[in-house]
C-alpha cells in the first residue's frame, strides 16, 4: 500500500487509496474550488497543482467539477496518479502541503452543477417491497423490471449538498378511504438511501453509450437521499411516474469518491433471470456490483444497514439503457440507484419498507417511535467499502434536517 508524508494511519477512510474531490471556501478565501480530501485535510488542487508545476491543474480553480468532468476518464485516472505521487512523494512536500487545510476550516458546497438528473429502481428487494405495499392485491414486480432498468427523470435544480435543510413539501394527498383529495404538507415524509453516479464525458445527442464503454463515463459515487412525499406520490405516480412527491429536494454527500477507489470493492451481481438483452450484456467486467455498507441514522439512532451488493442492476446498465434511445450525456448528469435495500429488515433503505407503510414504527433510541419523518428530525447515511490492501474507503455522509412546511 503507498503511504503518506502525511503520517495517516492505515485504516483512515480518506486516505491515499480514497481521495474524493469536492468544492469548498475558507472564511480567509471565499472563492469556491476543487479540493482533494486526505486524512483531516482538504487540499486546495489548483493551488498545489500550480506550486508543484502542473499546467492542467487549472481545471480545479473552478467553483465546480464540471471542468474536470469534461476532460474524461484518461485525464481523471492521470490526475489520481498525479495526487498520488506528491501526496506520498516527500519531494514535493514543500510545495504540497502549504495547500493542506483542516478539515473544520472549510465550507463545503455542492461539488458539480448537476446538469441532468435520473433516479432508478435497482433493487429487486425494495421494488418487491413497495410493489407489496402500494399494490397488494398485484403481482409485487411489474412485467418490464427484471427486463430494464426502471427510472424516472428528476428535477436537478433541487439536488442539493449534504447539511442543507429540507422544508416538508406541500401537494395534493389521498388516501384510499378518503372521498376526494385535500391539499396541504406531506404526512408520509420518508428518506430513500441510495448511490449517486456522477457522469463526465459528453456525448452527441444520437449516439448510445454501449455497455463496454460506459465505465468511460463514470467518474465517480456520492451518497444520495432521495427524499420521498410517500402520500403525494401514491395520488400522483398513476400513470406517468413520480413527480411533486420526489421533486422537492435531493441531497448528496459533498465528497464525489472516484470509481478507481472502488474498483478492489466490484462484486459479482446477485444473478441476473432472464437474461437481459445484447445491449445490457457486456463483456466480462464490464457488468459488476459494489461491496458497498451505508448506515441510516435518525436523530442519532441507526435504524437500518443497507448494502449495496444486494442490487440487480449494475450502474453500467444503467448507464447504457439511459442512453440506449440516444439521449445524450452531459458534464456533469447525475442518476441515483434506487433505493438500496435488502431482504431482512434491518437492511431496508426507506421508512416505507422499515415501517411497512406506518404499520410497525421504529424506536429512537429517545423512546419516540417513526413511522415517517417529523418537523425538526435529521437523517444522516453515511457509506464505507473496501480498497485495496486491507484499506477502507469512505464516502463520507449524507445528512438533512427536516423544516416546517412553507405555508
Amino acid at each position: 500500500m503507498t503511504t503518506s508524508w502525511l503520517d495517516l494511519p492505515a485504516d483512515h477512510p480518506f486516505g491515499l487509496a480514497t481521495l474524493p474531490y469536492g468544492v469548498f471556501s475558507t472564511a480567509a478565501d471565499p472563492r469556491r474550488r476543487v479540493g482533494v480530501r486526505v486524512g483531516d485535510h482538504v487540499l486546495d488542487a489548483a493551488a498545489a497543482a500550480e506550486q508543484a508545476g502542473m499546467e492542467s491543474g487549472v481545471c480545479w480553480d473552478r467553483p465546480s467539477l464540471n471542468d474536470f468532468l469534461s476532460r474524461g476518464h484518461h485525464a481523471w485516472a492521470a490526475a489520481r496518479a498525479w495526487l498520488v505521487e506528491v501526496l506520498s512523494d516527500p519531494m514535493y512536500r514543500d510545495a504540497v502541503e502549504p495547500h493542506l487545510l483542516p478539515v473544520a476550516d472549510v465550507t463545503m458546497h455542492l461539488p458539480f452543477e448537476v446538469a441532468d438528473y435520473v433516479d432508478f429502481y435497482a433493487s429487486e428487494h425494495h421494488a418487491s417491497n413497495v410493489g407489496r405495499i402500494f399494490r397488494p392485491d398485484s403481482e409485487p414486480l411489474t412485467p418490464n423490471w427484471k427486463h430494464l432498468p426502471i427510472g424516472y427523470h428528476g428535477r436537478a435544480g433541487t439536488v442539493v449538498v449534504s447539511g442543507t435543510d429540507i422544508v416538508r413539501p406541500c401537494g395534493q394527498r389521498k388516501a384510499p378511504s378518503d372521498p376526494a383529495p385535500t391539499f396541504g404538507p406531506s404526512r408520509r415524509l420518508d428518506i430513500e438511501t441510495e448511490l449517486g453516479f456522477v457522469v463526465g464525458g459528453a456525448t452527441p445527442l444520437g449516439q448510445p453509450v454501449p455497455i463496454d464503454e460506459a465505465v468511460e463515463h463514470l467518474f465517480g459515487v456520492v451518497l444520495l437521499n432521495d427524499w420521498s412525499a410517500r402520500d403525494i406520490q401514491a395520488w400522483e405516480y398513476v400513470p406517468l411516474g413520480p413527480f411533486l412527491g420526489k421533486s422537492f429536494g435531493t441531497s448528496i454527500s459533498a465528497w464525489v469518491v472516484p470509481m478507481a477507489a472502488l474498483e478492489a470493492a466490484h462484486v459479482p451481481l446477485p444473478g441476473q433471470d432472464p437474461q437481459p438483452l445484447d445491449y445490457l450484456r457486456g463483456d466480462e467486467g464490464s457488468v459488476f456490483g459494489l461491496d458497498i455498507h451505508c448506515e441510516v441514522r435518525v436523530n442519532g439512532t441507526a435504524v437500518s444497514r443497507p448494502e449495496y451488493a444486494d442490487m440487480y442492476w449494475s450502474p453500467t446498465q444503467m448507464l447504457a439503457h439511459l442512453s440506449v434511445n440516444g439521449a445524450s450525456l452531459r458534464d456533469g448528469d447525475l442518476f441515483g440507484s434506487g433505493t438500496i435495500s435488502g431482504a431482512d429488515r434491518q437492511t431496508r433503505g426507506c421508512l416505507l419498507e422499515l415501517t411497512w407503510s406506518g404499520q410497525e414504527p421504529v424506536t429512537l433510541e429517545d423512546g419516540t417511535t417513526r413511522a415517517f419523518l417529523e418537523d425538526g428530525d435529521t437523517v444522516t447515511i453515511t457509506g464505507w467499502a473496501p480498497g485495496p490492501d486491507g484499506a477502507r474507503i469512505g464516502l463520507g455522509e449524507v445528512t438533512g434536517t427536516i423544516r416546517p412546511a412553507f405555508e
